[in-house]
C-alpha cells in the first residue's frame, strides 16, 4: 500500500535475510478492543507458488472483500489455523497476555511446522514453537500477516453475527462487540451478558450500576 506521499510501503529494518526460502507464518489477531466476545488469532503460511492478490490489513477491506480473500487464502495457503481465546481467559489473565497466548497456540496449531513466525505488533510471545520476529504495522506490510489478519477478522465477525441470535438486543451482528454508541446504550439498558469482558471498564461500570441498583440497569454507562 503506498504511503502518504506515494512512497512504497515501509519494510521492517530487521527483516530476516532469506525469509522467502523459509516457511514463515504470519500471525495476527482480531478482537482485542471489543467489550464482548472472544479474541480470534490466526496464523498463515502462504504458498509462494500460489500468491494471493489484494492482501492488506483486514481493517482496510470491505466485508465482502475480506470474505473473498478468506476463501482464496484457505484454498491456497500452505497451512493456516485460527484459535479463539474465550472471555473467561481474557478476564483472568488480561487482554495482552491472552493475545500473546493465542498467538503461540495459533502457530502450534498449523498443520505444517513454521520455521519462523512474524508477529504483528511489538511484543513477541515467549513460548512460540519457532523463532519469532515482530513487525509493527505488519498487517499492512507483510502478505502472510495480512492473510492472518483476514482469517482472524472473518472468523470473529462470523461468530459475533451468530452470537447475536443467542444474545439479542445488544447488536452484536452490527458492531461485533466494539464500544459503539449502540452497544453502550444496550449495555446500559440490559446490563452485561456472559459474552461481556468484565475486566473492561465500561462493562465493570455496568456491573457496578447493576449491583447498586438491581432493578434499574438504565444509565449503567455514560454514552
Amino acid at each position: 500500500m503506498p504511503g502518504r506521499e506515494g512512497m512504497p510501503p515501509r519494510r521492517p529494518a530487521a527483516r530476516p535475510a532469506g525469509a522467502s526460502q523459509r516457511l514463515v507464518a504470519g500471525v495476527d489477531e482480531a478482537g482485542r478492543g471489543p467489550l464482548a466476545g472472544p479474541l480470534a488469532v490466526a496464523a498463515v503460511i502462504l504458498d509462494q507458488d500460489r500468491p494471493v492478490d489484494g492482501l492488506d490489513d483486514s481493517k482496510k477491506l470491505s466485508p465482502a472483500r475480506r470474505e473473498a480473500l478468506y476463501a482464496h487464502i484457505v484454498a491456497s495457503a500452505r497451512a493456516w489455523s485460527v484459535v479463539l481465546v474465550e472471555v473467561e481467559e481474557i478476564d483472568r489473565i488480561n487482554i495482552l497476555q491472552a493475545t500473546l497466548a493465542g498467538m503461540s497456540r495459533a502457530v502450534r496449531a498449523l498443520g505444517v511446522a513454521a520455521e519462523e513466525a512474524w508477529i504483528d505488533g511489538n511484543q513477541l510471545p515467549r513460548d512460540l514453537p519457532c523463532p519469532g520476529h515482530t513487525i509493527v504495522g505488519g498487517d499492512a506490510l507483510e502478505p502472510a500477516i495480512s492473510a492472518a489478519s483476514i482469517i482472524a477478522k472473518v472468523t470473529r465477525d462470523r461468530l459475533m453475527t451468530a452470537l447475536d441470535a443467542a444474545w439479542p438486543g445488544y447488536g452484536f451482528a452490527l458492531h461485533k462487540g466494539y464500544a459503539t454508541r449502540l452497544h453502550l446504550e444496550a449495555l446500559g439498558r440490559l446490563g452485561p451478558c456472559p459474552l461481556h469482558r468484565q475486566s473492561f471498564a465500561p462493562v465493570r461500570a455496568a456491573l457496578t450500576q447493576l449491583s447498586l441498583f438491581p432493578g434499574d440497569t438504565q444509565a449503567a454507562v455514560e454514552v
